[in-house]
C-alpha cells in the first residue's frame, strides 16, 4: 500500500492536538460551564437542570476529521488491470552471450536477467542478445513470460559465433528504443569486447536520453569486467542487482502523479466514509 497524497496526514497530529485541548477544557454544558462554578455546575448536573456531554461525544468530530485526513491522504493498492503504457518507459535488456559468458557466467546473467524482469511489473522489457553480432530477440513486451521462456532456453550453442561485440548490441538498442524519451537499457556481461565503438554507441544512447546500466559476471576465460563502466553509468554484480533494480523502479511513470494515479486503486473514499459515522451521531444529537 501507498499513500497517493501523504501530505495530507499533516493534519492528523493536529487534529490530535485540538481534541487534547478541548478534552483538557472539561465537559461541555451547552456554554454554562464558563460562567459557573464548578460547584454549582455540578449541583445543577444533579438537579437535572443541566446536562454535561460526555467526553467521547466532544471528540467525534475530531475522529471524523482525522478518518476524512486519510482519505486525502491517499491510500492505494496496485491495480491488477492497471494500464500499460508500451510506448513509454521501456527497458531493454542486452545479453552477452559470447564463448566467454557461456562458459562461465550464463547462469549469473540468466539469474540477473531474471530479477530484472521480475521487478519492473507493467514496464515493457525487450531482449537482445549478442556475441560477434546482436539480434533482437524480443521487442519490448509487458508480457514476461516471452522473455522467461526465451532465458530458459540459453545455453552455449545459442550463438553461431563465440566472440563479442557489445558496441553491436549498443547500436541495436538504439534502433529499439528511438523515439522513446525516456528508457533504459542492461547489459549483462563479462566487460569483453568493449572498445572505442561501444563507448561511442553508449554516448549515442545517453545523449538520446536512454540511460545505460550493467550487470557483471564472470566469464571463462575471465574479462576486464570493470571495463563496463566505461559504456554505463552504473555496474554492479549479476548475482546482487539490487542497485540497478532500484534505479529502474524509479522511472519516469512513477515520477508522475497522475500514472501513479492510474497504476494504483485509491481507498481514499472508503476511508473518508468512515467520517460519517460519527458525523451522523452529532447529527442526531443537534435533532
Amino acid at each position: 500500500m501507498i499513500l497517493l497524497r501523504p501530505w495530507w496526514l499533516l493534519a492528523v497530529p493536529l487534529l490530535g492536538l485540538a481534541a487534547w485541548v478541548m478534552w483538557r477544557r472539561g465537559p461541555d454544558a451547552g456554554g454554562w460551564q464558563s460562567v459557573l462554578s464548578p460547584q454549582m455546575l455540578a449541583g445543577l448536573a444533579a438537579l437535572g437542570q443541566v446536562r454535561a456531554a460526555p467526553g467521547w461525544l466532544r471528540l467525534l468530530p475530531f475522529l471524523g476529521a482525522a478518518a476524512l485526513a486519510v482519505g486525502l491522504s491517499g491510500p492505494a493498492l496496485p491495480r491488477g488491470d492497471a494500464p500499460v503504457f508500451a510506448q513509454s518507459d521501456a527497458v531493454v535488456i542486452a545479453l552477452d552471450m559470447s564463448g566467454s559468458v557461456t562458459r562461465g557466467g550464463l547462469a549469473d546473467a540468466q539469474a540477473g536477467a531474471a530479477q530484472i524482469m521480475a521487478s519492473l511489473p507493467g514496464r515493457p522489457v525487450g531482449l537482445i542478445l549478442y556475441a560477434g553480432e546482436a539480434y533482437g530477440a524480443s521487442a519490448p513486451t509487458a508480457d514476461p513470460r516471452v522473455l522467461e521462456s526465451l532465458l530458459s532456453v540459453l545455453d552455449a550453442e545459442t550463438m553461431p559465433d563465440k566472440s563479442s561485440s557489445p558496441s553491436a548490441a549498443l547500436a541495436l538498442a538504439g534502433k529499439m528504443l528511438a523515439g522513446l524519451a525516456h528508457a533504459d537499457l542492461v547489459v549483462i556481461s563479462d566487460g569483453g569486447g568493449i572498445d572505442t565503438a561501444a563507448e561511442a554507441e553508449a554516448q549515442r544512447l545517453r545523449e538520446a536520453g536512454v540511460r545505460v546500466q550493467a550487470l557483471s559476471v564472470t566469464g571463462n576465460p575471465v574479462a576486464d569486467a570493470t571495463a563496463l563502466a566505461h559504456i554505463a553509468e552504473r555496474v554492479v554484480p549479476a548475482t546482487q542487482p539490487g542497485p540497478v533494480v532500484a534505479a529502474l523502479s524509479r522511472s519516469t511513470i512513477e515520477r508522475d502523479p497522475a500514472m501513479v494515479a492510474l497504476q494504483y486503486r485509491d481507498l481514499g473514499p472508503l476511508f473518508a466514509l468512515l467520517a460519517l459515522i460519527p458525523l451522523l451521531w452529532q447529527f442526531r444529537r443537534q435533532a
